[in-house]
């Protein structure tokens, strides 16, 4: 268990935590919410030790091990990849340590043998004989090839790095395991592998993520700061988000009776724990759903942007041909031969375990590069819009979010400020807001302005790359709910596991030797043998 009492932290005039009171327990996952800039990395380097608060203190059971996903990639360069994970352990890799230097002493004497018998009992305790297979057992799990373990951090890729430093946090089984985005740099397999490692995990999990599914997965709590607080709710990601909808639309609902919203509220309950799956960690869940209280759901006070695309016309049945498309950069080839047809109406995304295909074909669709090879052809009927995955070239100039959204209006008659300030106002930029200077946005403020920019075309093809990234929650889901309802053609990427699955219609992956396509939602796509089979016959 860890636990904080009164802990309270400022920056100047800014107050981050104030008095937060709060029980993290064995055997549950909380994911740790918050808006931009709420403090939820701050609030994890408090419970690491990392920061000291201004006031209060977070107390640890004695004896019990804190184990934190380190951020910093160069810390370990000059060690080897299998012993970095084992420093996860510290007081296993102690007795390592004081072992080895016991046995290199030139004049052991008796002294250091009856230290050394004390280690090597110590050692077995701890499965010490097994630490190294352990290790090797959970990098594999993460995508780090047995051709790695030897090597030191210093050799390996970014990406790499942090999946070894994600080993070392999970490493030894320690009783308390703070996570900042610990899927970042993950690939779909080692995502999963990573759910199910925490859905068995016996001891407390405490995790930031902008990963909705995986918090949906692994969440058996809800931490959410707000207000300078911390609230714990019982259940995960989706469930928080429905029931603090559900009681904001009742709390602005005056004229609904008491009574009619305690059968709501109670109909919403019943309904979730009723859908919890099976496993360990959803059966926790579900039982705790079950002893909530109406008075546990309130209303949440985030702000939602507002994602409504509306088509200026509807598309002919015909949209895209492409025919031996090839495609390379710099001398790679990325795809050769495509061909692809795509109708009316479909939501596709394009996966894989390299995005540059994909990236690359969106390029070419949108007549930003050029085809090594092949043709393409839109429908005549067409209205399209892009969304890049790189934006920084398209606000480098300092102009206000008024004038930089003014340029892509297409009618006259759409010019005027209050036109344009309701599409600002939708995105949560609002007042004074409208004559802040773009090339001082930061990267979740630029996709936003990205998506107003979009919807002001009233398209009826999306072409959408990795639209997600640098978004918060509460714009993931205000983007998700709004691509739903999109009654357009999509063509899209993203690496958030529930937005892929809860939009596609059909999945494409791309490989250098060839394409999958299947009409099926992601969640099959990922679970079916056959895709597996055939996927490995092609990389």
């Amino acid at each position: 268990m860890i636990s904080t009492t009164s802990i309270t932290l400022g920056y100047g005039q800014r107050v981050l935590f104030k008095d937060v009171n709060v029980k993290f327990l064995p055997g549950n996952c909380y994911g740790l919410i918050g808006a931009n800039g709420a403090g939820k990395s701050t609030f994890l380097k408090i419970l690491s030790g990392e920061i000291e608060p201004d006031f209060g203190e977070v107390a640890v059971q004695p004896g019990q091990r804190v184990a934190v996903l380190k951020q910093n990639q160069f810390e370990f360069d000059e060690v080897d990849v299998l012993k970095t994970v084992i420093m996860g352990n510290k007081f296993l890799y102690d007795i390592i340590q004081e072992k080895e230097a016991l046995y290199d002493k030139p004049d052991f004497s008796e002294a250091d043998g009856l230290r050394a018998s004390e280690l090597e009992g110590r050692f077995a305790e701890l499965n010490g004989w097994d630490a190294e297979a352990q290790a090797a057992e959970m990098l594999h799990g993460l995508g780090v090839g047995d051709e790695l373990l030897s090597k030191k951090m210093k050799e390996l890729e970014a990406g790499v790095k942090v999946r070894v430093l994600l080993a070392q946090a999970l490493f030894g089984n320690p009783e308390i395991l703070l996570l900042d985005e610990p899927t970042n740099n993950l690939d779909v397999a080692s995502i999963m592998w990573l759910e199910e490692f925490l859905i068995e995990f016996k001891n407390t999990v405490i995790v930031v993520s902008h990963d909705r599914h995986f918090l949906d997965k692994v969440c058996t709590h809800i931490a959410d700061i707000d207000f300078s607080k911390l609230q714990l709710y019982t259940g995960n990601y989706t469930f928080w988000y429905q029931a603090s909808q559900l009681a904001l639309r009742q709390q602005k609902d005056q004229n609904k009776k008491s009574e009619d919203r305690i059968k709501e509220l109670k109909s919403f309950i019943e309904r979730f724990s009723a859908n919890a799956s099976k496993s360990r960690q959803a059966t926790s869940r579900k039982k705790q759903l079950d002893k909530l209280s109406i008075d546990d759901i309130k209303p949440s006070t985030r702000r939602y942007p507002h994602i409504h695309f509306v088509e200026e016309r509807e598309a002919g049945k015909d949209l895209l041909m492409c025919k031996g498309l090839t495609g390379e950069i710099d001398g790679r080839l990325l795809f050769k031969n495509l061909d692809l047809t795509i109708s009316r109406g479909e939501k596709i995304a394009f996966v894989g375990k390299d995005a540059a295909p994909a990236t690359l074909l969106f390029q070419i669709l949108a007549g930003e590069a050029s085809a090594k090879a092949g043709e393409f052809r839109w429908g005549v009927t067409t209205h399209r819009t892009y969304f890049p995955k790189e934006n920084s070239l398209w606000f480098k100039e300092p102009t206000s979010l008024m004038d930089w959204l003014r340029q892509f209006v297409t009618k006259e008659s759409e010019r005027d400020e209050e036109y344009v300030r309701g599409f600002l106002g939708r995105m949560l930029f609002s007042g004074e807001q409208a004559t802040k200077k773009s090339n001082v946005l930061s990267g979740g403020e630029k996709v936003r302005m990205m998506f107003a920019r979009m919807m002001m075309a009233r398209p009826n093809v999306l072409l959408l790359d990795e639209p997600t990234n640098h978004l918060d929650l509460e714009s993931i889901t205000a983007v998700n709910n709004g691509l739903i309802n999109y009654p357009g053609t999509m063509l899209f990427t993203s690496q958030d596991r529930e937005f892929v699955n809860s939009i596609a219609t059909r999945i494409i992956e791309i490989t250098s030797k060839g394409i999958l396509d299947k009409l099926m939602t992601y969640d099959d796509y990922l679970e079916s043998p056959e895709v597996a089979q055939e996927r490995a016959r092609l990389y």
